[in-house]
């Protein structure tokens, strides 16, 4: 969650897909993941299985964008979330809360027939399941793209390998790797396209942008420390109720006037019941790990066939034509990688 609309404050640079290739990406694998849970579904808003009845709805959106963005020769990191921290507790179940419920409400749209009002509600259920994540990683695998798993936040984890020179950007939805220190965000790369608006027959093009962190603390004039502490104010995954009345706009306002949590506290009257400064250590001192190994390999097609289509029914021969585009321009983006390599 982290930094709630910052898009009120900072508008994000749109980028041609095109632009990104021969660049590598770290990808915030469950976010990314419960995207395709949530749009990858049927008329009446069931998630697509196999005859078995076994989930494919995240396998789909995995294969089809990842081997179009392989295609484009783009470069893919996987980064996994951990252990939760500690903090992290009461979002998690305000969230297990709010999915019991929209699976009552997904219960009565589909009793009264309603099947536009089962399938908006039925994207609010998405789980996430050990079995799921263990076919992603199994994907990802045979598609030659690395997976690295974080000890604790995936996000943290993939702002490390930014600064660390490994990816160029974080890919994600959420804005919490700025705030972990990466300093270019890639927003939209697995939805970009057209999108039909929902309870209307209007269209809209999503494009693909990047933040640059460095620009974001220049054009509003914080420091990294203070737009985590203006992030506290509006709620995060560590303290998601932020403060009532709060948004982004009142907290930019507050931190630019007073500095920092501390001074805003004392001379705004207000009351942050979270434990603010463990929060702020969390962004500001994530835990990371350097255990990892990056290596991308090439496509294994067959692999990839077999899994697919001989164990959870997709079709081969899209699943092939798909595989074979992908290829084409993942050997010729590690072609290029090594080339560069060899003159460089």
């Amino acid at each position: 969650m982290g930094v709630k609309n910052i898009s009120d404050l900072f508008k994000g640079t749109p980028i041609n897909l095109n632009e990104l290739s021969q660049k590598k990406l770290a990808v915030d694998a469950y976010n990314i993941i419960y995207q395709f849970l949530a749009s990858i579904r049927g008329y009446d808003g069931s998630l697509l299985a196999d005859k078995e009845g076994i989930v494919t709805s995240h396998l789909t959106g995995l294969l089809y964008r990842n081997a179009r963005l392989l295609e484009t020769g783009i470069q893919l990191v996987y980064v996994f979330d951990g252990t939760p921290s500690l903090m992290k507790r009461k979002e998690l179940r305000r969230r297990a809360e709010a999915k019991k419920k929209a699976r009552e409400e997904l219960e009565e749209a589909l009793e009264k027939g309603d099947l536009v009002r089962a399938r908006i509600v039925a994207q609010r259920t998405s789980k996430l399941t050990e079995s799921m994540v263990e076919d992603s990683k199994r994907l990802l695998y045979l598609m030659g793209i690395p997976v690295v798993e974080a000890e604790q936040e995936g996000e943290a984890q993939a702002a490390h390998l930014v600064r660390q020179g490994k990816v160029w950007a974080v890919a994600s939805q959420d804005y919490d790797s700025i705030l972990f220190g990466s300093p270019i965000l890639v927003r939209n790369l697995t939805l970009s396209g057209r999108r039909k608006l929902p309870h209307s027959n209007r269209y809209i093009n999503i494009n693909v942008e990047t933040y640059n962190q460095k620009e974001l603390l220049k054009t509003l004039n914080l420091s990294r420390e203070q737009l985590v502490d203006m992030s506290i104010l509006i709620g995060t995954d560590f303290n998601p109720d932020g403060i009532k009345g709060i948004g982004p706009k009142t907290a930019y306002k507050y931190i630019t006037k007073h500095g920092n949590l501390e001074m805003v506290v004392e001379n705004e009257e207000i009351v942050i019941d979270a434990d603010y400064e463990a929060i702020r250590d969390i962004f500001l001192n994530p835990v990371i790990s350097d255990e990892y190994n990056i290596k991308f390999k090439s496509l294994d097609i067959e692999g990839v066939v077999d899994f697919l289509c001989n164990e959870r029914g997709f079709s081969k021969d899209r699943v092939e034509n798909t595989l074979k585009k992908a290829k084409r321009g993942q050997d010729t983006s590690l072609r290029q990688k090594r080339l560069d390599a060899f003159f460089g």
